[in-house]
């Protein structure tokens, strides 16, 4: 067989592996060979995705769920040869709004819920280091950092309550805000934040250079709330909540 004739071959089979419901496998090849491996691919990659969303899968149902998987097997195009990134690539692709998921009657909130499961299995696997002690009566006389295990989150939907018990058909008028962050024993903690403390974070890597003071009357400013005291306690009081969590620290 030359050359181009493996091409074709090759590529006629990753077709059918892809998209067996439209394309065929290659001429001559074994018919129950190719089911073989037609099913082998499949199932591997579903097994593959299906640790990483537990609750969508509850909520589509074993068919949905393989449709989903079918979808993206056909018309993705992976950039990553690495089994532990498949997962990111199947929540790009939903997020990519593909066109054959403008067809039936796909979950609003999928996409979403989608990234928050993925984000479970990111921190658990990030190579990135807590944040080293600091002093916690300086948080407010210098700069600050966020730890690299600690994200901020704000989603349209109300991911961390969405189950096959509760699945709403519009998203509340209030933005969800999460703070997702492992802890020292790897376990991976979800919790809710108010506007305020979900600003406060961002702020913190917006501006680097200021001190937790100037951050805390900045927020003042934008909440307006200038000049109050009681604003500043309370934000002093929910820096120093998050140091102990180490969720911040004093900037190196």
């Amino acid at each position: 067989m030359d050359n181009a004739s493996l091409f074709q071959q090759q590529n006629t089979l990753g077709l059918y592996l892809r998209d067996p419901d439209h394309c065929a496998p290659p001429a001559g090849m074994d018919v129950a060979r190719a089911q073989v491996y037609r099913d082998l691919v499949f199932n591997n990659l579903s097994i593959l995705l299906s640790g990483t969303f537990p609750v969508l899968i509850k909520i589509l149902g074993d068919e949905r769920w393989g449709s989903l998987v079918r979808i993206f097997l056909r018309d993705h195009r992976a950039q990553t040869p690495k089994f532990g990134e498949i997962a990111r690539e199947f929540v790009d692709f939903l997020a990519s709004e593909p066109p054959a998921l403008h067809e039936g009657a796909w979950p609003p909130f999928m996409v979403e819920l989608a990234h928050y499961e993925w984000i479970e299995m990111v921190l658990q696997q990030s190579d990135a280091e807590p944040l080293p002690a600091s002093d916690v009566g300086l948080l407010l006389d210098r700069p600050l950092q966020v730890s690299p295990l600690a994200w901020p989150l704000a989603y349209a939907w109300p991911v961390q309550l969405v189950g096959p018990d509760y699945q709403p058909e519009t998203p509340p008028a209030q933005p969800t805000l999460l703070l997702v962050r492992r802890a020292e024993d790897w376990s991976v903690k979800f919790s809710e934040l108010s506007p305020l403390a979900w600003r406060l974070l961002q702020r913190i890597g917006e501006f680097p250079q200021l001190n937790g003071r100037e951050q805390l009357e900045g927020l003042a400013v934008e909440a307006g709330a200038a000049g109050s005291q009681d604003f500043i306690d309370s934000g002093a009081a929910l820096l120093r909540q998050m140091h102990g969590e180490g969720v911040v620290s004093v900037a190196a």
